[in-house]
């Protein structure tokens, strides 16, 4: 299958509210759905970086709860894992009654498995005198096991490969501009849906303002003539009031890039932006968009699905800045490379404390960084590779950026998983 589509398929889709709990909901509807009674009990296990993105992130239409046990308890009750990660949007007030109904009577165990080095959601749900178990590894809707008293439901061992490791395994065999070059003859379906995703995620940078965070406050600067109203700033702008939504719970649909809404956000809004600034053609700006979503897919082929930097800040800045690039010269990749090595020199180390209402303000960095680092690579300025941790190619620096994270970083997530516990603790006993 063309790789364009696979990414598609895989790693950039509507979703609903902050992808992890999301999927946690998801990953409860498919064990729901094999139940022949209703649920009666809950048990919820998740990677490190899971729970940190459930730990503060308003969920939609759950009246500003937050977490990925009110998130697991709707999609329970849903029982309607077609929907994917837009789930949540079936959720009526009777269905909050009964999720919350299962959380007040200690119906739902929660565990994060700190050991767990990829994305895991594992959701076994009782009912009658059944138990089935739905286990989501390596993508966000990605079943690898589904199984009704033992028995499977689908016929694929827990020992199964997740099918976009495949994908993504080849794409690490691959060089940058290999990947580039496959992906930008579009088709006019991959077309369409990149517009509808553009149409998407603009339509959501509209909702956040009202919601009086980071986007509020950069229009108050604004008006106080403490930045000026030029692109970088409308950009910032832009971005920030969509993830505030997001973060916020707005139960608005986003475009997702990677298999994050936030990510989508900034690899879809930078390049169009700009690329409408730069009175750049629409069928150009739209293969940039492309660009933007395989370069994110190349980095996490190398970074993993959630990993301890933050994927807004590093890998969707990276991926705009590419966009923005190819926008004006094409795929030529020793400019790319300075725009990888910009954003890199710029942002790497900083970490994912998990999904909250302060990612607006990282990707309000993210875009700042992405715009700046390809200007600076258009005008033939990057950064030396014996700058840091910068590589002698494109490849050799993003694969040094994920020695970073998953060698050198190794007890992040772990520390931030058990910050967040105890402050819930301390919450719990105030």
């Amino acid at each position: 299958m063309k790789l364009l589509k696979k990414i598609f398929e895989h790693e950039v889709f509507p979703a609903v509210g902050c992808t992890e709990p999301i999927s946690c909901a998801f990953a409860a509807a498919a064990a729901a759905e094999q139940l022949d009674a209703p649920v009666e009990k809950i048990e919820l296990v998740v990677d490190p970086g899971t729970f940190k993105n459930g730990a503060a992130v308003t969920i939609p239409n759950s009246k500003g709860r937050k977490g990925n046990l009110i998130a697991a308890a709707m999609g329970a009750i849903i029982a309607r894992p077609e929907l994917r990660l837009e789930i949540l949007k079936e959720v009526s007030p009777d269905i909050l009654d009964k999720a919350q109904a299962l959380i007040d009577r200690g119906a739902i165990s929660y565990l994060c498995k700190e050991d767990e080095k990829g994305f895991y959601i594992e959701s076994k749900l009782m009912g009658g005198s059944s138990l089935v178990r739905c286990v989501v590894i390596g993508g966000h809707t990605n079943i690898a096991v589904l199984e009704k008293d033992g028995k499977s439901c689908i016929g694929v061992s827990s020992q199964a490969p997740a099918q976009n490791d495949l994908y993504r395994e080849r794409m690490k065999n691959m060089r940058l501009e290999e990947v580039l070059r496959e992906v930008i003859d579009l088709d006019d379906v991959e077309r369409s849906y990149i517009q509808r995703g553009i149409d998407m995620n603009l339509a959501i940078s509209e909702k956040g303002f009202d919601l009086k965070r980071n986007a509020y406050q950069l229009r108050q600067m604004m008006k106080q003539g403490l930045k000026a109203d030029d692109l970088f700033y409308r950009v910032k702008e832009k971005v920030a009031s969509a993830v505030d939504a997001r973060m916020g719970g707005l139960p608005e649909p986003v475009m997702t890039s990677g298999g994050s809404g936030n990510q989508g956000v900034l690899t879809v809004l930078v390049p169009y932006l700009v690329g409408r600034h730069q009175e750049i053609e629409l069928p150009r700006i739209q293969e940039s968009i492309a660009v933007s979503h395989a370069v994110n897919s190349y980095i996490k082929s190398y970074t993993g699905e959630l990993s301890v930097i933050c994927g807004c800040a590093i890998a969707a800045s990276i991926s705009a800045s590419i966009a923005v690039v190819y926008q004006q010269v094409g795929i030529d990749i020793e400019k790319m490379t300075y725009a990888i090595d910009n954003v890199i020199g710029d942002l790497c180390g900083i970490i994912c404390d998990g999904a909250k209402a302060g990612c607006s303000m990282k990707i309000v960095t993210g875009a700042e960084a992405a715009m700046r680092s390809a200007f600076m690579a258009l005008a033939g300025y990057g950064l030396s590779n014996d700058d840091g941790v910068l590589g002698r190619s494109a490849e050799e620096s993003i694969r040094n950026l994920s020695k970073i994270s998953l060698e050198g970083m190794q007890l992040v997530d772990s520390t931030v998983v058990h910050i967040l516990q105890d402050k819930t603790t301390r919450s719990g006993q105030a």
